[in-house]
């Protein structure tokens, strides 16, 4: 699979989660949780492919590493905004403002990427490097729902 046709399902992925995680009121403490539960998840995959196979094999491109370097920092903000979340009620009356906050995060990251870098990756890879990298994506994949959520059944 091309790496870039990953990414993408990723993304078609998670954006209604966002959508419908922005969308709840502290009444619903138990969409809540598991929304974030499901958008925690499937974050985390995306992010240890992108963060030790995509991110790095593109920032070996002089004209490309900028965009990298933010997406790092795009992951950390993210990261860091789960986290809050993640020690916190779902009934917290911060809950559901800083779950915008990072939704909106999410939407404006997965926008730059489709975007800005999505166009530097087509004009630095061929469409053999961009293959053999989404099939390391998937393999590293597999491995990494397997460490963080043991084996699939």
């Amino acid at each position: 699979m091309n790496a870039l046709d990953l990414l993408k399902e990723d993304h078609d992925r998670i954006k209604p989660l966002l959508a419908e995680i922005k969308e709840t009121t502290e009444r619903a403490e138990k969409a809540r949780s598991e929304l974030f539960s499901r958008i925690k998840a499937e974050l985390t995959v995306h992010e240890v492919i992108e963060e030790e196979i995509f991110y790095p094999a593109l920032k070996e491109h002089p004209r490309a590493k900028d965009i990298v370097l933010e997406g790092y920092e795009e992951h950390d903000v993210v990261s860091r905004l789960m986290g809050e979340l993640d020690g916190m009620e779902p009934t917290d009356e911060i809950f559901g403002p800083k779950a915008r906050v990072m939704a909106e995060n999410i939407e404006h990251h997965i926008e730059e990427e489709e975007g800005e870098m999505f166009t530097q990756a087509r004009k630095v890879f061929d469409a053999d490097e961009l293959e053999e990298l989404g099939e390391r994506m998937a393999q590293r994949k597999d491995r990494a729902k397997e460490e963080l959520f043991g084996p699939v059944r």
